[in-house]
């Protein structure tokens, strides 16, 4: 009977995902209207309810926890306030930016409720604080009126925070991430690429002359350099891309995003030569089943566990992605191909495109130059974040320990993402209320 439940189960996930997908791109048509809209979003909350409770049923009848139907409902509570209160108190913020996040973080409990409950259980209590937070962003995007005024302070809290892990920070996997709390563990670098993105728009949304992108690429680069002297070479490309489309963006010279990526190339060279952890990750990458019981052991079991659960998916509980190393954090997407399927999965990557894609639009549409700035940095700190840790578990490139946003397990990934989204949301209502006001004036002069 289980059985049967989870292969039916496997087949009407991919549908209902695949439609929501469609939907999402769907979205995105102009001469599409705002009723259609709207019936469109109604669609997917629909759809991401019924995924959430068809997935939870399976696992509740595979693993005979309560905790597993506990734990859904008090979900399906969280992903209600989350619709509704930015309903209410942000009547312009963009349903389907919010709709995307919820979907992804949907994904994210049915996966760790399968992996481990516990973990699971931590990551929803992780995000109700995230919600709190991420609530109260748009509002003090709006009305906070002196964000570009602070160039200088995100830069010294940048700089401290990651000097504090560099020297003090806890070693995993050859690199310094964390700093340990107690129980805690907080990964600073996570909160400082925001803080990142918003001290390079303010330094250059007005001015690009020579001195000014003198003192951005020099503090820009002590970032980097810091990051490097941690062994954090996956935040470290994050902040180093980020700042070279940005600057290219703000000064429309070509040369200067040559030379950055030229730099970047002689970088990894010299990492590779000089970090035994970069090293092991790269003979990992270029052949691993030579080094399957070894440096190649994760992404041999990344690559077997994506071969086998095929286009559709072994079936919840029927697969055994619990032996890829951190499989919680880096991995995560191959336990989603192995146990939902290709098709599952690459429905989940067209759903971080459709954010990316979400980003850029409204960074194009934002007259102030600052903020404009801003919707980009982020964009490409979400893209490149999603590229990297897709690009790892999928062997095209080395595995560089970057999680997959608002999906793997981890509290301060999760929460600057939600902050993240939450900046957009802000920029997004921002943008709308702009058009109100415009359209407005012009009825006014008529």
């Amino acid at each position: 009977m289980v059985q049967i439940l989870v292969n039916i189960s496997r087949f009407t996930l991919i549908l209902l995902f695949a439609i929501y997908t469609f939907d999402c791109f769907y979205a995105f048509r102009n001469r599409i209207s705002v009723e259609k809209q709207e019936s469109l979003y109604h669609v997917q909350t629909v759809l991401m309810y019924l995924i959430l409770a068809n997935a939870n049923i399976v696992m509740y009848f595979c693993a005979q926890d309560i905790r597993v139907i506990a734990l859904f409902l008090c979900e399906c509570i969280y992903f209600a306030v989350t619709m509704t209160v930015f309903k209410l108190f942000y009547q312009n913020s963009s349903k389907l930016l919010v709709n995307n996040m919820c979907m992804l973080l949907s994904i994210s409990f049915i996966i760790l409720t399968r992996l481990d409950i516990d973990k699971a259980i931590r990551q929803f209590i992780l995000a109700m604080i995230a919600l709190v937070i991420s609530c109260l962003v748009p509002l003090f995007i709006q009305k906070v009126k002196f964000w570009d005024k602070l160039k200088y302070v995100y830069a010294v809290i940048g700089i401290a925070g990651l000097a504090v892990v560099c020297v003090a920070g806890a070693t995993s996997y050859g690199a310094k991430l964390n700093i340990n709390i107690g129980s805690f563990s907080l990964q600073p670098s996570e909160i400082i690429k925001i803080l990142f993105v918003f001290f390079i728009a303010s330094m250059l949304y007005e001015n690009t002359d020579d001195r000014t992108l003198m003192i951005t690429s020099a503090i820009a680069a002590l970032h980097v350099l810091i990051l490097v002297a941690s062994r954090d070479l996956g935040s470290a490309g994050i902040f180093f891309i980020t700042y070279l489309c940005m600057i290219y963006v703000a000064t429309r010279r070509f040369l200067y995003l040559l030379g950055g990526v030229a730099m970047m190339g002689v970088g990894l060279v010299l990492a590779y030569f000089v970090m035994n952890h970069v090293h092991t990750r790269v003979i990992a990458w270029l052949d691993p089943l030579s080094y399957a019981d070894n440096e190649g052991y994760q992404i041999t079991q990344s690559l077997f566990a994506i071969g086998t659960g095929g286009w559709f998916g072994s079936g919840l509980y029927q697969g055994m992605p619990n032996k890829i190393p951190v499989v919680t954090k880096d991995f995560v997407f191959s336990a989603i191909s192995e146990e939902l399927g290709g098709v599952f999965a690459l429905c989940l990557i067209l759903v971080c495109i459709s954010c990316f894609l979400m980003f850029l639009n409204i960074a194009m549409q934002m007259r102030d130059p600052f903020y404009k700035l801003i919707a980009l940095g982020l964009g490409v700190v979400y893209g490149i974040q999603v590229f990297l840790t897709l690009g790892g578990v999928t062997k095209f490139i080395p595995s560089t320990g970057v999680t997959l946003p608002l999906v793997s397990y981890g509290g301060s990934s999760l929460i600057s993402t939600m902050v993240l989204f939450a900046i957009i949301q802000g920029l997004y209502v921002r943008k709308s209320e702009e058009v109100i006001k415009n359209e407005t004036k012009k009825r006014r002069r008529v």
